[in-house]
């Protein structure tokens, strides 16, 4: 049983990496244009937002979207087959 358990996680932790991935791509993508954009056209973007600044800007968002969607997806996994386990054993 405890093999079994073991392969349901390593599932569920894959299946939030790979989420994971994929909304810090798409939220890196979504925050690079605007923030990039500011940084050329506005003056204050132009004094304030140097390379550094940009990236950082655009490594947080991706990161915090990893993290959110990683949790979530293995919680909501570890939720369904809570209620499996439950309803097998009742």
């Amino acid at each position: 049983m405890a093999s079994f358990n073991q392969e349901i996680a390593k599932k569920q932790s894959h299946d939030g990496v790979v989420a994971g991935t994929k909304a810090a791509v798409l939220a890196a993508i979504v925050t690079a244009i605007p923030t990039m954009a500011v940084a050329k056209k506005l003056p204050w973007g132009r004094s304030n937002l140097n390379y550094t600044a940009q990236a950082l800007v655009i490594s947080t968002v991706a990161g915090a979207a990893y993290f959110i969607v990683a949790d979530k997806t293995v919680l909501a996994s570890a939720r369904r087959n809570s209620f499996k386990n439950n309803e097998a054993g009742n």
